[in-house]
């Protein structure tokens, strides 16, 4: 596979582009993403979908900017694909062509049960969450993907899309002919009632609604990839967007500029969808088509999916950032030792010893930003990088427990901002306590082979080597109450 790649959506409403760089067999990065809200499919629904010359030729002006960033960017490899605009279009070949003779670009125009597969494989791959189901309102029509236990057993398309309401129906304000358009598109999906409970929202309009609801709720984190709240917590919010097209009320809603002339229209399928099947959590996600046409090729020898406890984003900061892989690797050995020999005592579920080896494998990569102050590099650093198949309350703690590394164990009054996100206080001190004693039986960067023994409530740990710098280091430790250590060099 290509080290760059770009991947271009040619949506309804916009046309965006991701460009992805891989840093190793599976893990990637991004390095660009670009948006050109062209409206392909404008004043198409009104004249039997039909695209327009005005609207097809903004489309292929920024398809010709969109190439000009990947030629830059040295991508080897493009795809580009198109969803319902074109799709519905008579006349799209008219458009396809003239893109593949004068931008040498070739467009594929692919079904909307394969739009919401690749929506379904970005969000299985790309989220944390096994059961669920993707909805992608998109301009022209709407996706559904479900997965059940990991697994995909159902795509679906309806003929739900933000322009295609507006033109229909919203222009004339014809509130109930859309209702009812709506509730008889979303019949199709009735035996599937159970599964519309957990949903993950792709697109616009969830992302728009995501990041109002961040606004309102202060949260304490600014990525959307994984962003979850309960519907009935912001009920009114959704409301007020599907019943007002007063600019105002949307600014103080929370809702961007760019998203004013379909936002309505979108919350009014979403509320709709939401309604009928009773829906009670939403995860958004940052991901969508692209990233499933990408990860489509990435994993095309894997069944389309990561292996078995591969984290893209861990291993990607790995790749980018760390300063030593042996240094890494020797510290989630160690990490994972000192969770196993001390589980009697700090009672923690199995999986908080993997959060204690990701920290401990990344917490250097604060190192790599700037070495003074790298706890504080780090932890927001990964508040803002490590996005993938993780939630955000591992990645808040990931992020505190790096951030207390090397430094006396954390006080309730340190953590008030993340209080919502961090599981209960004993639990972090006993993480940042583990990291704090992973750290220093390294001091000197050895890597040297331990053995732990927990007696009551002393740990006595021999190692191969005696190191000054390792005692040093182990009589600064601050201990958890009822802990005591010993250690012994040879």
């Amino acid at each position: 596979m290509a080290k760059i790649t770009t991947v271009i959506d040619i949506g309804s409403n916009s046309m965006r582009m991701v460009v992805f760089k891989k840093s190793s067999r599976f893990a990637f990065n991004l390095i660009n993403e670009t948006k050109a809200k062209v409206k392909i499919s404008e004043g198409s629904y009104e004249n039997k979908a039909y695209l327009q010359q005005e609207p097809m030729r903004r489309a292929f002006c920024a398809l010709k900017s969109f190439l000009n960033i990947s030629s830059a960017l040295k991508s080897r490899k493009i795809f580009c694909v198109a969803t319902s605009a074109l799709r519905d279009a008579p006349n799209a070949n008219e458009f396809i062509r003239r893109v593949r003779q004068e931008l040498g670009l070739n467009i594929k125009i692919i079904t909307g049960e394969k739009e919401a597969l690749y929506g379904g494989i970005a969000a299985l791959n790309l989220l944390h969450i096994p059961s669920f189901t993707s909805v992608d309102i998109g301009g022209g029509s709407t996706e559904f993907c479900i997965v059940k236990d990991s697994k995909i057993i159902k795509t679906i398309s309806l003929d739900l899309g933000t322009i295609r309401l507006k033109e229909l129906f919203f222009v004339n304000k014809d509130y109930k002919g859309a209702l009812a358009f709506v509730l008889k598109e979303l019949e199709k999906l009735q035996e599937f009632k159970t599964e519309l409970k957990t949903i993950i929202g792709i697109g616009g309009t969830t992302r728009a609604l995501g990041r109002a609801i961040m606004k309102e709720s202060n949260y304490p984190m600014s990525s959307l990839h994984g962003f979850t709240y309960h519907l009935q917590d912001y009920q009114n919010l959704i409301d007020t967007i599907v019943k007002t097209d007063d600019l105002e009320v949307l600014r103080s809603s929370y809702i961007k500029k760019d998203r004013y002339d379909t936002i309505q229209e979108g919350t009014f399928i979403f509320k709709a969808i939401i309604k009928t099947f009773e829906s009670e959590k939403i995860t958004t996600s940052g991901a969508g088509v692209r990233e499933g046409v990408f990860l489509s090729d990435l994993l095309r020898n894997s069944a389309i999916k990561f292996p078995h406890n591969f984290n893209p984003s861990v291993k990607s900061l790995l790749d980018r950032f760390e300063i030593c892989p042996k240094q890494s690797a020797y510290l989630g050995l160690n990490a994972y030792c000192i969770f196993k020999a001390l589980e009697s005592l700090h009672n923690l579920e199995s999986r908080f010893r993997q959060i204690l080896v990701i920290a401990s494998k990344l917490y250097s990569i604060g190192v790599k930003l700037s070495f003074y102050k790298y706890n504080e590099n780090a932890f927001s650093f990964i508040l803002n990088a490590l996005n993938y198949k993780i939630s955000h309350e591992d990645k808040a703690l990931i992020a505190h427990i790096i951030k207390y590394s090397k430094k006396p164990l954390p006080c309730e009054c340190c953590i008030v901002n993340f209080k919502e996100l961090l599981p209960e206080f004993r639990i972090l001190k006993w993480l940042s306590f583990m990291i704090n004693l992973n750290l220093s039986l390294n001091a000197d960067m050895s890597r040297t082979k331990m053995q732990y023994e927990l007696s009551k409530n002393i740990l006595k740990i021999k190692s191969e080597n005696d190191s000054y710098l390792v005692r040093t280091a182990l009589e600064k430790l601050e201990l958890p109450k009822n802990l005591e250590l010993t250690y012994c060099g040879e």
